[in-house]
């Protein structure tokens, strides 16, 4: 999730952890939750510090360990000592350890969760296991989700009487719906596969940007990636999407050109890629990861890797070209509408 919802989600949960040890006591309440809110707003956003973790010779090196060992469950206890460790210098005189721990705590633990909703990747079993969470929820960026838990915070901080935190269970309502949006996509994504005479495989759907209305699938038929976009109002619409050959052993072999170290590092984001990596057909050498583009029916890679030439280091690049025709298209399939015809020359 984005950093704002981040430190909503942890400040909302520290308020009503100082509003519980604190119950019955009205003087001094609300300065108590804004108090906790602030400890639980940086709490919430520490465990993105593996952000950090970067090598300027392996550009791999960051998406290693984000989202890596700071988001595991079993590391949470250990986090939020972290950050009260961090805020004690600054607040011993104002909240007792206990109780800054305590609120710590509650605004680190939701971080890893919230990450685990969209789509990236969170290892939240370490040391256990390796394996990725990637439940496809939300959108990293929903800004309805960060008002339903921003707007009954700020009233519950206003005023010590105040009640409207239990309003933010409306946040937890939404994951609700997208689960069952979810279902009908995946639903309608195999039953257009099926229609297709496809046997699709590794099906990933996912929420387009901010948004539950729009949906995007992926899978996969004889080595190759499909894309479609879905509208889900009260009736279902179906975009057809663009396809791709996934990049193969032997295609990562010719990408490589002999180079072992540029082989291994493809092989690296494959892993990170669960295994949709293509090539760019519009950008020769660049292996991107089709799970993100921004159009929901585009295979056109927002990032992945590169190299400028023979022996030289691999880079990993970012791309996020929004065009007028993107944008207009886009807000087409948001609405249920008909797309515009492409223009012939």
């Amino acid at each position: 999730m984005d950093i704002l919802t981040h430190a909503v989600m942890g400040a909302a949960l520290a308020a009503g952890v100082a509003s519980f040890r604190h119950a019955g006591e009205k003087s001094g309440l609300a300065a108590r939750r804004r108090l906790a809110a602030g400890v639980g707003a940086v709490a919430g956003l520490l465990p993105d510090a593996d952000a950090l973790i970067q090598s300027g010779g392996d550009a791999l090196l960051v998406l290693d360990y984000h989202r890596h060992f700071t988001h595991a469950l079993a590391f949470v206890p250990v986090g939020a000592l972290l950050a009260a460790l961090l805020l004690w210098p600054l607040l011993r005189r104002r909240i007792d350890f206990r109780t800054l721990y305590l609120c710590s705590l509650a605004g680190y633990l939701p971080h890893p969760l919230l990450d685990a909703c969209t789509s990236y990747g969170t290892h939240l079993w370490l040391p256990f296991s390796q394996r990725k969470e990637a439940w496809n929820l939300i959108a990293v960026v929903d800004p309805a989700f960060t008002l339903l838990l921003a707007v009954p915070l700020f009233l519950y901080l206003r005023r010590a009487e105040s009640k409207a935190l239990r309003w933010g269970l409306l946040g937890m309502c939404y994951f609700g719906l997208s689960a069952f949006q979810q279902g009908r996509v995946a639903e309608a994504a195999m039953q257009v596969a099926q229609a297709r005479g496809h046997q699709a495989t590794q099906l990933s759907v996912k929420p387009s940007m901010a948004n539950l209305v729009l949906w995007r699938s992926l899978y996969v038929h004889d080595g190759r990636v499909q894309a479609d976009a879905f509208h889900l109002g009260l009736s279902l619409r179906h975009y057809a999407g663009e396809s791709a050959a996934l990049l193969d052993a032997a295609g990562a072999q010719r990408v490589a050109a002999g180079e072992l170290r540029r082989l291994q590092d493809i092989e690296r984001f494959r892993a990170f890629s669960d295994g949709f990596v293509v090539l760019d057909r519009a950008r020769p050498g660049f292996v991107g990861d089709a799970r993100y583009a921004m159009q929901p029916t585009a295979i056109a890679p927002i990032w992945g890797l590169e190299w400028r030439g023979a022996g030289a280091a691999t880079e990993f690049v970012s791309r996020h070209d929004f065009s007028a025709a993107m944008r207009k298209d886009f807000f087409a399939m948001l609405l249920g509408r008909d797309l515009a015809a492409p223009s012939r020359p």
